[in-house]
């Protein structure tokens, strides 16, 4: 079952940027209405007038940024040619750039599902669901090269792909990304 997702009106859009900023950067258990509403100039009674709960706008918040990076990916990808290493490559180039462009601290799905683990929360599908069709990209990319053992070679692609968001998150080396993608292109040359 998808999320129920609200109608933005210019009121709903200042609290989904706002409650966006803040949940990534100081995660969304942190940050209360209260503060939420203040930073979009908006009352208290509108914001519940708009979302109904915080719930919802974790929902909004989540389902944003999931719809933005798959746009993301999906715009990388159709600059590379169909069946190549170099599309499964791509989306370590992609996550790269969208880390460097908006997720200095990390996925905000793997921060989200470190405060959201109850599968009965309706932001949880997305978080799932969002790694979910990580998979199933890196395993239809890989079936398009023509990789044997095409289902074991995807897990191992996003096992580096999601390993390098989180140490990217964590600052612990430079570039992860690109750690990822030299170890990605290797597995693809070995896998032929």
């Amino acid at each position: 079952m998808a999320a129920r997702r609200i109608a933005m009106t210019p009121g709903a859009r200042r609290v989904l940027a706002a409650a966006s900023r803040l949940f990534y950067e100081r995660g969304i258990h942190a940050v209360g209405v209260d503060l939420i509403a203040s930073e979009a100039g908006v009352t208290k009674k509108t914001l519940y007038d708009r979302f109904g709960s915080k719930d919802q706008i974790v929902v909004e918040y989540l389902a944003a940024r999931d719809e933005r990076w798959r746009a993301f990916v999906a715009e990388r990808l159709a600059r590379v040619e169909p069946g190549s290493a170099d599309r499964v490559l791509a989306v370590f180039d992609a996550s790269r750039d969208w880390m460097a462009e908006s997720s200095p601290k990390g996925c905000s799905m793997v921060k989200a599902h470190a405060e959201i683990s109850d599968a009965s929360h309706p932001a949880y599908e997305i978080i799932i669901g969002q790694k979910q069709w990580m998979l199933t990209l890196f395993t239809d990319l890989v079936r398009e090269y023509a990789a044997p053992r095409a289902d074991e070679l995807a897990r191992t692609l996003m096992i580096l792909h999601e390993g390098a968001l989180v140490a990217h998150g964590l600052g612990i080396f430079p570039d992860p990304a690109g750690h990822a993608r030299d170890r990605a292109a290797e597995l693809l040359a070995a896998s032929c």
